[in-house]
């Protein structure tokens, strides 16, 4: 997510009241973050959002009248400036990879801890991924799976080779810091650089950038195979 300066406006998507008020009682604690609306159900997360225009989206799975998928669906075409970081009690495989298919930037589990939730927020609002190694590697090789049997695609001709670097080494799991160091950049260039990659591919996250190279074929196992091989 491009950061616009100022705070980072939240809203907050879950069906149980206290867990709402836990997290805004959170948030509220850093002069960072500000909770700007809440969301009960899947469609009020979805009329909120194209009406607030939140920075980022914290969303749960499992809600009434429309669920996390289909709400994060509708987010992102609504609202493709507005990151969703979807937080849940389930860490199914068949839910990480829909989730992050319908454009969702990172995925927690509700046992994380405040701190940790307020960390990610911070996290995905710089473009970076909020997932396991493990889980990105297992979304890469689903990509690939549907992959196959297709026709590869070549990298766009508007995506630099310099780009195309970048994206490969975020797809590692790499911070930005650890690709400035690689690449010999400074931090905010490796940040100029993912943001011009987001817009060309239109996407708002770097996993949301991973998982689209990936499927067009940009981007190979091969690629993200070095860091990812425990998984």
């Amino acid at each position: 997510m491009r950061n616009s300066g100022g705070k980072i406006r939240i809203l907050i998507a879950d069906d149980h009241p206290l867990l709402r008020e836990a997290m805004r009682n959170a948030f509220e604690q850093h002069d960072d973050l500000e909770v700007v609306g809440e969301a009960g159900n899947g469609e009020e997360a979805v009329e909120l959002s194209s009406r607030l225009k939140p920075d980022i989206v914290i969303m749960d799975i499992v809600m009434p009248n429309l669920s996390g998928i289909e709400a994060t669906k509708h987010i992102r075409k609504e609202s493709p400036s507005t990151a969703v970081l979807i937080l849940t009690a389930y860490d199914d495989d068949r839910y990480v990879i829909g989730l992050l298919e319908a454009g969702a930037a990172g995925y927690l589990l509700k046992s994380a801890r405040g701190q940790v939730l307020v960390d990610a927020v911070r996290t995905v609002h710089a473009g970076e991924s909020v997932l396991h190694p493990a889980i990105i590697a297992k979304v890469l090789k689903y990509s690939m799976r549907m992959q196959e049997g297709g026709v590869v695609k070549k990298t766009p001709d508007r995506l630099s080779d310099r780009e195309l670097e970048v994206l490969k080494l975020a797809s590692r799991g790499m911070s930005n810091r650890e690709i400035a160091k690689e690449l010999c950049l400074t931090v905010r260039t490796v940040k100029a650089h993912l943001s011009h990659i987001f817009d060309k591919m239109d996407v708002a996250s770097r996993t949301e950038a991973i998982v689209k190279g990936v499927r067009e074929g940009w981007l190979t196992l091969d690629d993200i195979a070095s860091e990812h091989s425990e998984g």
